[in-house]
């Protein structure tokens, strides 16, 4: 059992909510609540980012036994709905049990069904593998993580150099370069110390030896790993080209089935090719957005019954090109049986 005041707990919700992992992840699909000796954590990642908050627990709820549970992503926006028709100063106690967390306070109480045993990256070995990476006496700037959000629209993939204590953080994208100059800090906490070491030593719980997976977890692709940036678009749009061609060029001359779907596949990845490529000189970020978008439809493999829906409301009649497509099949299957020499 935990207690904490209810300002405190949506703070703890909030600093980490955006990390949040996809739907189709279901480990990470949702907030992990993690209770130490000392702390009571949220911890949540996307596979890309992972964030962790903390608060230090009363002192007669510090030295309990250690538990883990994972709030589900759609539980998040009424919980914190919830704890927001609090007063800033009220009491929340959080307690487990089988199958649910339970929020508690003098006037109501709020449940969430939970799976107890739900795995989650161990988030501690995570981080402390990252660490292991970094010069420990290393003088790095304070910088203000509402400016952060600044540099969103500036590229995709952004390169950050960072320089030194009271010195600018300098960014570099695809034909831009910026800087961010440091937070003058003078609060309790890693900004005000000078080096690395110092910083990462006020999470001494990073090197305590915790189950799980120290890794995060990998998306599950369920019908076909389709390419979902740029570059891989294009690599696998030319590659598929010159396969084409050449299936082509080796098709049996008495198969024109064959022949014509390679000339189409052909046809079909050279005019997508050529299509990002005009999309990508005039808006490369749509165009960014628009292959992770398709990347996300072919992996779900529902497209062909969007086309069929498009097609409806763009006033087409599908079924009449599904109707002439098997007659045509029909057709070609009549004139092969034909042409079949007699035994």
């Amino acid at each position: 059992m935990t207690t904490i005041n209810a300002h405190q707990l949506g703070r703890l919700i909030d600093k980490v909510r955006s990390h949040v992992g996809p739907e189709n992840i279901e480990t990470i699909h949702g907030i992990r609540l993690d209770v130490d000796a000392n702390h009571l954590h949220t911890v949540a990642s996307d596979r890309f980012t992972i964030a962790a908050a903390r608060y230090r627990l009363n002192h007669d709820d510090k030295n309990q036994e250690p538990w883990g549970r994972t709030i589900p992503a759609a539980w998040l926006k009424p919980l914190r709905e919830w704890i927001g028709a609090h007063t800033g100063a009220e009491q929340v106690t959080i307690s487990t049990e089988t199958g649910r967390v339970d929020f508690t306070t003098g006037r109501t109480e709020f449940r969430i069904p939970v799976v107890d045993d739900q795995e989650f990256p161990n988030w501690r070995a995570l981080l402390r593998s990252i660490t292991l990476h970094v010069p420990g006496k290393f003088i790095f700037p304070a910088v203000d993580s509402r400016l952060l959000a600044r540099w969103a629209d500036t590229d995709d993939v952004l390169r950050v150099h960072v320089t030194s204590d009271l010195t600018a953080l300098m960014v570099f994208g695809e034909d831009f370069i910026g800087a961010q100059m440091p937070k003058r800090y003078a609060g309790i906490g890693p900004c005000e110390d000078e080096t690395f070491e110092i910083a990462l030593a006020l999470w001494p719980t990073l090197d305590e030896d915790t189950e799980g997976p120290a890794e995060l977890p990998r998306e599950k692709r369920s019908r076909y790993n389709a390419a979902d940036t740029i570059p891989s678009m294009v690599e696998a749009l030319l590659q598929q080209t010159l396969r084409s061609t050449s299936d082509l060029l080796g098709a049996p001359s008495e198969d024109p089935g064959a022949m014509a779907s390679f000339a189409l596949a052909g046809v079909n990845s050279w005019s997508a090719y050529r299509f990002l490529n005009a999309l990508h000189q005039a808006d490369p970020r749509l165009a960014a957005q628009t292959v992770a978008e398709l990347a996300e439809e072919l992996d779900a493999g529902d497209f062909s019954e969007t086309a069929w829906e498009i097609a409806e409301k763009a006033g087409h009649n599908p079924q009449k090109w599904s109707d002439d497509y098997e007659a045509h099949l029909k057709r070609v299957a009549e004139k092969r049986a034909t042409e079949q020499p007699s035994t």
